[in-house]
């Protein structure tokens, strides 16, 4: 289970572009919203604060946000930046029960080295990056770590079935969906695919060439094989 992470928010009347002058004022906006409220509540957060604590979150972060006194549990469902600025422009929190189980997507982490990888040169592919689980928020994993190491020989890979999971969380991705899988080198890749297409040319002209001979062995005796008829009139 993750430390759990706390926010101070302020309650906030201005919606809309109005909002741009809190943002120049160091504040971002950012919204709560759940079932346990009877609607969604705006508010403000310091944009400073604020970015130090997602930088070291994830969407399955337990996070207390303190609105004036009053404590919520949520989890951040969503957020926007300013691409140009880099700055976080507004963040929607989900509220949440404890005693409720929720969805949510859990970040992979990948340790250690393939040795497919290392010693052989071959190529390390990633699946999925975040996997897709249900548990009661407070038991929600930061992440899942998944060692690459056994990835011994070009073709070894690692599944979403392989994750090792604590009990009280259910994993809803497909158990199928690949994680990570060890290729040969690109180098042999291009020698692959030009031999391929030279014995696929070779054998593609093959059939036409036996095709013409068999033709010509069915003519009957005294008879001219086909087109040696419209060659005789035309001559």
């Amino acid at each position: 289970m993750m430390e759990r992470q706390t926010i101070q928010a302020t309650r906030r009347t201005v919606t809309g572009k109005k909002v741009a002058r809190l943002r120049a004022q160091g504040q971002t906006p950012a919204i709560l919203y759940g079932r346990s409220l009877k609607e969604p509540v705006p508010v403000s957060m310091d944009r400073i604060e604020l970015s130090k604590l997602l930088r070291k979150s994830s969407y399955s972060s337990l996070i207390t946000v303190n609105l004036e006194g009053e404590e919520h549990n949520t989890l951040v469902r969503d957020f926007q930046v300013n691409h140009i600025l880099g700055d976080l422009t507004h963040v929607d929190f989900l509220v949440v029960s404890l005693t409720e189980t929720v969805r949510a997507e859990v970040r992979v982490v990948m340790e250690g080295k393939s040795p497919a990888v290392v010693t052989s040169g071959g190529l390390l592919v990633t699946g999925l990056e975040h996997i897709e689980v249900e548990s009661l928020p407070q038991d929600l994993p930061e992440h899942f770590v998944v060692d690459v190491s056994s990835l011994v020989d070009f073709g070894d890979a690692i599944f979403v079935r392989d994750l090792t999971v604590p009990a009280n969380v259910t994993v809803l991705s497909e158990p199928d969906e690949l994680l990570f899988v060890a290729t040969a080198p690109v180098a042999e890749i291009e020698e692959i695919v030009p031999a391929a297409a030279e014995i696929a040319a070779v054998e593609g002209a093959a059939p036409a060439e036996g095709a013409a001979a068999e033709e010509a062995d069915a003519a009957p005796a005294g008879e001219p094989a086909a087109g040696a008829d419209k060659a005789a009139k035309t001559g």
